[in-house]
């Protein structure tokens, strides 16, 4: 039988889940200075787009589509990080919740952070080749090995995610 020290120890140790939810605040912070740098990008974009050319809105259009990439990235580290470290998140009847809410366990969340680092990364990538002309042979070869590096830790975790959930070769 435990001690009643024992079982304090315990219930501290379980309650000390909730020092993560100022973490999860704060990232919520984050999405909206991110949502007013879109804003300002997208401002940037409607006052130079009679004057600039093509490559240049497409780089401001990459630019507003990384953002939301990175906010997507937060809204799903927050929700699925708070449901899986801290606590459920109880939704009235009929309200409406993401698809991939509540289905997302510590494994898939970092797999699709990869993933989104796999995607951002391929956006700055996309950029630096549209903008050849202003970077340096060897700044674009490191960021290809550094895309590839992303890629390549992606497929790792997606793969011992799988390993860890079915064993190998799916037993």
């Amino acid at each position: 039988m435990r001690s009643r020290f024992e079982r304090k120890i315990e219930s501290w140790i379980l309650g000390s889940r909730w020092l993560l939810t100022p973490f999860y605040l704060g990232l919520i912070l984050v999405i909206v200075a991110l949502g007013i740098t879109f804003f300002r990008e997208l401002w940037h974009l409607y006052a130079t787009v009679f004057t600039v050319g093509e490559a240049q809105v497409v780089l401001l259009v990459l630019s507003l589509v990384d953002v939301v990439l990175v906010a997507n990235l937060l809204i799903m580290v927050v929700i699925s990080g708070y449901e899986n470290f801290v606590s459920d998140i109880e939704i009235a009847e009929g309200e409406e919740t993401p698809d991939w809410m509540g289905k997302i366990d510590a494994g898939n969340l970092k797999v699709k952070v990869a993933a989104a680092i796999v995607a951002i990364s391929s956006i700055h990538l996309l950029r630096a080749f549209l903008n050849i002309n202003e970077l340096s042979e060897s700044k674009i070869i490191l960021m290809m090995v550094m895309h590839l590096v992303f890629v390549f830790s992606a497929l790792l975790l997606a793969y011992l995610d799988k390993i860890a959930q079915h064993g190998p070769k799916g037993h």
